[in-house]
This record gives structure tokens, sequence and C-alpha cells, in this order.
């Protein structure tokens, strides 16, 4: 066979060359030990958890190592595109913090490395195929649908390994007369990969996380271009990640089954195989078992739900780092104030088995990162938030930013902030009292009778006046605590409860039912020091007159 004759046949526009191409896409200039790498997800429509900690996995690499992160698209299966989804995909990727130093973007490319987006890069493609074609370690295969599935139904019969391999390659050694008969009578046909390996040999490789694995060698002739002319996933990740200059391949496990057919691939096509990155898959615990995270099963694997919900996307950020490396927790600890990715990430320390979602961590987490933000950042991102999902709070918020603002900055700061919020979601039933159309009617305890209520509320209002500091505020309170028969002595009570009616916390709780319709609230002297005087007072007389 002239394979050289063969494949100026079957590529005859093809005039690039290999050594063309590595002029077109050189070498990167980057410091010595640069991780380059890349995010290069399906435009399915569907951006989920796991792509998220891919992303983050490879854009810490990249950028504390002085590298390069871009983001390629693998739009090779088109039956699977959904319209719009590249945009998705990038927003919704922008939105949590994993920014791009080049490759797709809206409105095309931005890097010297593109096209970035897979069918658009057919020809490059081409140019590689040609060369293996014209080596003889690939070859055109014009097989059917029915050949292929009787193929398929025969192994099974036989109890044998699916696949296209040994006795099976119908098309592997045909002569070139042969070749030229199909292509005259115009059938199509598909690029198949010569494979040289034996499933009789093994051998070590080691991966960055999964540590030092046993690889039995691929001895299937792959599918590299389908009969349009566009590449499988195998053929053009090996292609791309060459010519783009890839160091680290980060993805989900997976895909290791693929591995010996790509390690193969980039053995025949002369490239240097880049580091493998294999992540394992996010569990949950579903009873007493684990189990992946489905997208039929559970919701919050799309990342659009932590956006509805209102995680802010730094909290959602430090969770993943936090299942990533598990030092990330003990980091935070001892350094409170610094930026997330001041943290030194490292892929050696990921859970090879896959990590653990764990929810109620995750609200935790939330919790502590809203604490340590100011006012002025909580009101920003919160009315972000509300502006698409809650547009009713949202003009609440935006009538009076200085009010807003100062109600989300009660307990802030200190050594032991307020952890109130762990979702932007909760904002309004912690803070919707401030605004009246959003006060609920108050409802006392009802172990104490109307009229003790009553009298409490007229005493705290013949005393109440806005310019007392907290101090003088609450001394009233006690007051009042003890005109009435109640006690601010919490031992006293404990010691004998039945000597008195109550304590002065039940006092404080008629005075913050009475205005703010709630059991629990903030502070409730700065609460009323924001309401100011008059709404106070109207709200608690208001409520006194549900009580006659």
């Amino acid at each position: 066979m002239n394979y050289q004759a063969l494949a100026d046949l079957l590529f005859p526009n093809v005039t690039d060359t290999p050594e063309s191409l590595e002029e077109r896409f050189p070498l990167r200039n980057v410091p010595e030990g640069a991780v380059i790498t890349r995010m290069a997800p399906s435009p399915t429509g569907f951006v989920h958890l796991g792509n998220l900690v891919q992303g983050l996995t490879s854009e810490r690499m990249a950028h504390q190592s002085g590298g390069v992160l871009f983001l390629r698209v693998e739009d090779t299966d088109a039956k699977r595109e959904v319209p719009g989804a590249v945009e998705v995909l990038i927003d919704t990727l922008k939105h949590y913090g994993i920014q791009f130093d080049e490759g797709a973007t809206h409105d095309g490319d931005n890097g010297l490395y593109g096209p970035y987006r897979q069918r658009q890069r057919a020809g490059i493609y081409h140019v590689y195929a040609k060369k293996l074609v014209s080596e003889g370690q690939a070859y055109p295969c014009f097989c059917t649908e029915e050949q292929l599935s009787a193929m398929r139904e025969q192994q099974e019969a036989n109890k044998e390994t699916t696949g296209y391999y040994g006795k099976y390659a119908m098309w592997r050694n045909r002569s070139m007369e042969e070749i030229q008969e199909q292509l005259d009578a115009g059938n199509p046909w598909v690029l198949r990969f010569r494979s040289a390996g034996s499933i009789e040999n093994q051998f070590k490789f080691d991966d960055l996380v999964k540590g030092k694995l046993t690889i039995t060698e691929n001895d299937v002739d792959h599918v590299l271009l389908k009969s349009d002319g566009i590449p499988t996933y195998h053929f053009a990740h090996a292609v791309d990640d060459h010519l783009m200059r890839t160091t680290h391949v980060v993805r989900g496990d997976e895909w290791l089954p693929t591995l010996p057919f790509h390690i193969q691939l980039f053995k025949a096509l002369g490239f240097k195989l880049p580091k493998y990155v294999h992540i394992g898959p996010l569990m949950k615990m579903d009873g007493n078992s684990k189990r992946k995270l489905s997208k039929r099963k559970d919701p919050e694997l799309a990342l659009t739900y932590y956006k509805a919900e209102g995680f802010p996307v730094e909290a959602v950020y430090e969770y993943i780092l936090t299942i990533l490396n598990s030092n990330f927790e003990d980091w935070r600890r001892a350094n409170p104030d610094a930026p997330a990715d001041s943290f030194k990430f490292s892929p050696k320390k990921l859970n090879p088995a896959g990590s653990l979602f764990d929810y109620a961590k995750l609200t935790d987490v939330s919790k502590n990162v809203i604490s340590r933000m100011d006012a002025a950042k909580v009101y920003t991102l919160l009315t972000e938030w509300a502006k698409e999902f809650d547009p009713d709070f949202y003009e609440k918020l935006a009538s009076d930013p200085e009010y807003a603002t100062k109600i989300l900055a009660i307990g802030r700061g200190g050594k032991k902030p307020r952890k109130d919020l762990a979702v932007w979601k909760d904002a309004k039933p912690y803070m919707g009292f401030f605004y009246d159309e959003y006060l609920e009617a108050p409802v006392f305890d009802e172990k104490f009778d109307k009229a003790t209520v009553l009298d409490a509320l007229t005493r705290f209002l013949q005393k109440f006046e806005i310019a007392d500091d907290s101090n003088t505020w609450f001394a009233k309170v006690k007051e009042i605590t003890e005109e009435m028969g109640f006690t601010s002595d919490m031992k006293a009570y404990k010691a004998d409860s039945a000597a008195f009616p109550g304590t002065v916390a039940d006092i404080s709780t008629f005075i913050r039912v009475a205005a703010t319709g709630k059991t629990n609230s903030p502070d409730l002297y700065t609460v009323m020091q924001i309401l100011g005087y008059d709404r106070t007072v109207q709200r608690i007389q208001s409520a006194m007159e549900t009580l006659k």
C-alpha cells in the first residue's frame, strides 16, 4: 500500500503541513513551571457544579503558577449542541469567578491560538489526519451502520469485547483499488486509527490525582474523523492540546477508560503528552450510602440553583476549595481576612475517590463569608440578587440605600459578627420588618394575659426616649420589669420560677414583637434607632390596639 498516495486521495485539498502549524502556533512565552490548561466543555446548555470544580482546579493551577487558562468549546457533536449554550457557559463561569485569559467569547475569539471552537478548526485536524494516513497509522472505513450493528451483535453473542478491532476491523487492510471503488461510488467513510496496541500488554502511568496507575493498552481502531469530516473528541483534543501548548489536562475521571487511546494517539502524532489531572465525582449521602450527584435527582447540581438561592460567589468559591483541598479550612482560620485566591492550591491534595457535597457545610461557609463583608458590599450584592429574583424587595432596598445599609450594618465588624444570612433569600425574612409593607401582625405568647402585655407596652412608651444610649434604654426596660413584679435576676428565676410571673427577657419580647412582629430580631435598641421615634411608637401603639 502506498500510504502517501492514499493520504493524497483522501485529502486532496490539504496543503498545510504539521511543520507550518508548529510555526503558526509556537511555544508560549511563560515562566518555567507555568501551567497552561483549559476548560473544554460541550455546549449542551447545562452548566453544573462539576464544571465549576474542574474550572476552579484549572484556574488555580494556571494562575498561581503564572500560566494561562483558556476556554475551548468542544462542539464536535452537533446533535447535542443547544443554541446560546456557549454564551450561557461563559456568563455562568464568569459569575463564579472563573476568568479566562483567552479563548471563546460572546463575540468570537480572544487569543493567538484559536479558533477556540472545534468545528471551526476542521482544516487543522485534516492536516494531522493526512499525516497519520501517510504514515499508515490511519485508514478509511466504509462500514455501514447495519454492518457495525451486526458486528456488535455477533460479539455479544460470542461474549467478546465489543468494538472495532482485530478480525472485526474489516477495512483495516483493504487495497487501494477497494478504497477507490467505494470513493467512486460516493459512499461515506470515517477515518479510523490503526491501533498497534494489545490488551495483553500493560504499562504504568502517573496521574496527578489518582497516583500510579496500571493501564492496559488500547487495541481498538477508534474513529478519528466522522463522515462529515468533523473529528471525534479524542482526535480533536489531542491536536488542540498540542497546538495550544496545554501542559495539564484537568477532567473528570469518567474519562479514565479513554486514557490508553489518548496516550497512544499523542505518541502516534509525535506530541508530548500533557500531565493529566483526573478529578473524582461529586458525591452526596443518600441514606447511609454515597452516590454521584444527579442532574435528574439533585437540583443543587446546576449552577443556576446557587444563583437563584442567593449564595454569594465568594461562598461557593470557598466551599469548592474546602472540598478540593482539606487544608483550606485550617488556612482560612489562620487567615480570616485574606482573599481566597491567596491560598496555595494543590491538585495532589484532591481526593482520588471524589468529594462529598454537603449542603449544610456550604451554608455554614456562606454564613461566614457574608459575616466578613461590610454593609456596603452586602447591600450591593443583595440588591443585585433581588433585582433578578425578588423585584418588589429590590424596589424597597433601592428606594433608600442609606436606610437599607444601616439595617445591614447591624452586628457587623468585630471578632464575633452576626451570622444571620446564609443566602440572599434569607434577607427579606431577616430584615423585612423594617419596611411597613412586610411587617407581620404581632402574636404574643399566650401564657401571658393581654392586660399584662398591654401594661408592659404602656410603661415602655412612657419611658421611651430616642436619644437614650443603649445602657439607659435597657435600664428602663429593667425598671419596667421590676415595677411589674418580673425579675432581671435570671439566677433567682431559675432557682424559683414560681416566685415571678416572668423575666426581663419576657418584657423585652413583648416590646420586640410589638415593634418588629417577630420574637427574634437583631439588637432591639439598634432596630428602634433605625426605625426612629415616630415609627417605633406608632408600631407599638398599633400592637396595643390588638390587645384591647
